[in-house]
């Protein structure tokens, strides 16, 4: 039997994928058996490395050695370089953004230092359609230990003093959820997991789900033991097909090994999993809305209580989580509450998982501890701001979230400081804005999201984010007025305090924020007429300057609406009424001889 010596591991998530990355797994092969290395090298289809911005990323084991953005050409020089000769392939390393320095070992790079991965903890390491190595990384472990071993009573005691909070944006204790279930008597009870992430550039769960699938099947299973259930429900987004696949295959998987079904771990504990397609609405991820869907109803929520706890699916005790959430579980179980609540700070246990996007170098999913700086993520992990420029601020919660600026970068990462700050956790959306972002603009998109995004049912979120959402697209067109400044503020609080669900509760969150941070720009674009950040395309003028201009043509020749005059060495003007604002002028000047807005 031949040894294997070597694993190449490639990038199977969505973005990766979507760059051939399959295909690249299979040429590898191919390439591999053309060598006669096919039963020395094995060719290993992961799950997400989180580095997503570098993807299709192939990691060379026991090397160490991490290649970035490998294209299908890429294959044959890795096997003839490094496989067979022992030689990195120096042009796919990756390079440090400052630096230019490049690095073939993943625990060199800034982007990995300082993470801490307990839910991201196989993501990457493991073939997400093989339950044999999910085992062999201990998995089902945790269940095994909590069937065979404890009470559920004794679960939830370790649940509950691990300090674990609710990943999905509220930060409930998990435990102390756990336990309200449990304690009503019924004939039935439910666990849900929400995969329903509806953030926008959000995208946590969904590499969880593709790259670690078994953790949260095992995490439910341990839920169900807790409480009393003998069913769980993933509740996913149809617009997430890999993820379902791999949890579809996994399902099947732990039921061919006993894992699932009846008489778990050979006790009287059974329980089934099962999966319900959302149609991607984001207010489903409210759990009363969550649950209506589930239920085959319309995604509305319902004023509480009653709780889930107490009468969720089908009017049963139902307890719901989410991904991020469940994934943390096992750990907890092996390595014993004390272990997790060693991590993080003294009221926010654990790591966190955030969706790392934007105006940042190192764009991807980062988890974590608890009291990590946004300082240290944007620009340790992060890599600071593309092309060196400055930042502006950042928009963590997504849109039930408010923007962060320069002056608290140092603020730690837990649900208290955010809080503080006026933003908020959410699901782990952090989106980084530089000195060209429009901060009106980012207001206006975010309450349009929301506008769209209402159910409908109660009127404040129903009319008010639409009143807003036109609000804010007036002072964009350059139509506001201050009385606008003064609506915006009234129908924000009154919708904080009437909306029935957290959607419409949060909803005006971005646009307080910015008017509190950035009320110079909002007066900018009433009073002036103009958009400092040149976003706004109705505001965006163009000028020459005059002074600079040495008449080379370059501006006139690329202009898409020919709005620029003037003969060669000659001062060029720009017609500002026929100006579209593209900014292909300004890009095309080699002189700084055009002003942008």
């Amino acid at each position: 039997m031949t040894t294997q010596r070597t694993h190449i591991m490639v990038c199977g998530g969505t973005g990766c994928v979507s760059a051939e990355s399959l295909q690249i797994v299979e040429l590898f092969k191919e390439k591999l058996s053309g060598v006669g290395y096919a039963d020395e090298v094995a060719v290993i289809k992961t799950g997400c490395f989180g580095f997503c911005g570098q993807g299709p990323i192939v990691k060379i084991h026991p090397d160490n050695v991490f290649y970035v953005k490998v294209t299908l050409d890429d294959v044959e020089e890795i096997v003839n370089e490094h496989i067979i000769k022992g030689r990195t392939v120096g042009r796919l390393l990756y390079k440090e953004p400052e630096t230019q320095k490049p690095l073939p070992k993943h625990d060199e790079m800034s982007f990995y230092k300082k993470q801490y991965r307990i839910a991201l903890r196989n993501c990457g390491l493991i073939n997400p359609e093989d339950i044999n190595e999910y085992i062999a990384f201990g998995g089902y472990e945790a269940l095994g230990k909590a069937v065979t071993e404890y009470t559920p009573e004794r679960v939830i005691d370790i649940v509950k003093a691990s300090g674990l909070r609710g990943r999905g944006g509220g930060g409930f204790p998990t435990g102390l959820k756990w336990e309200l279930t449990r304690k009503p008597v019924a004939d039935q009870k439910y666990v849900i997991c929400n995969a329903d992430e509806g953030d926008p550039g959000a995208f946590m769960d969904r590499s969880i789900l593709e790259g670690d699938p078994h953790s949260v099947l095992e995490a439910m299973a341990i839920a169900g033991y807790a409480i009393g259930a003998s069913e769980g429900i993933i509740y996913i987004r149809a617009e997430y097909p890999l993820a379902i696949k791999r949890l579809e295959t996994a399902i099947g998987q732990a039921k061919e090994y006993g894992l699932l079904g009846k008489q778990i771990f050979g006790s009287s504990f059974n329980f089934d999993i099962s999966i319900k397609l959302g149609a991607g609405a984001f207010v489903c991820g409210e759990e009363t809305a969550l649950i209506h869907s589930v239920e085959g109803n319309r995604g509305e929520p319902t004023k509480k209580p009653p709780y889930p706890s107490i009468e969720g699916y089908n009017g049963k005790p139902t307890n719901v989580n989410n991904v991020e959430t469940f994934a943390n579980v096992p750990p907890i179980l092996i390595k014993g509450a004390e272990w997790f609540s060693s991590i993080g700070t003294e009221k926010s246990k654990g790591t966190k998982v955030f969706a790392l996007a934007g105006k940042v170098n190192n764009v991807g999913l980062v988890e974590v501890p608890m009291g990590t700086t946004l300082r240290e993520i944007i620009y340790d992990i992060g890599g600071g701001i593309i092309g060196g420029r400055a930042f502006k601020a950042v928009q963590t919660g997504g849109p039930s979230g408010g923007v962060i600026t320069v002056a608290d970068l140092d603020t730690p990462i837990d649900y208290e400081s955010l809080k503080s700050i006026g933003s908020m956790m959410g699901s782990g959306g952090m989106i980084v804005m530089d000195e060209d972002d429009c901060m009106v603009n980012i207001a206006k998109f975010y309450l349009e999201f929301t506008q769209d995004e209402s159910c409908g049912k109660c009127t404040p979120c129903r009319l008010g984010t639409k009143r807003m959402y036109e609000i804010l697209d007036r002072i964009t067109q350059g139509e506001g007025t201050m009385a606008d400044i003064d609506k915006l503020r009234t129908l924000g609080k009154s919708i904080k305090d009437s909306a029935l669900c957290g959607l419409g509760q949060t909803a005006p969150n971005p646009v307080l924020s910015t008017l509190e941070y950035f009320y110079d720009e909002y007066l900018a674009h009433i009073k002036e007429k103009r958009c400092p950040a040149g976003s706004c395309k109705a505001l965006a003028k163009y000028k020459v300057i005059e002074e600079k201009c040495i008449g080379c043509t370059a501006c006139a020749r690329v202009c898409p609406v020919n709005c620029i005059s003037g003969a060669p060495k000659q001062k060029h003007v720009i017609d500002e009424a026929a100006c579209i604002a593209c900014g292909a002028c300004f890009t095309a000047c080699k002189f700084q001889a055009i002003l942008r807005p």
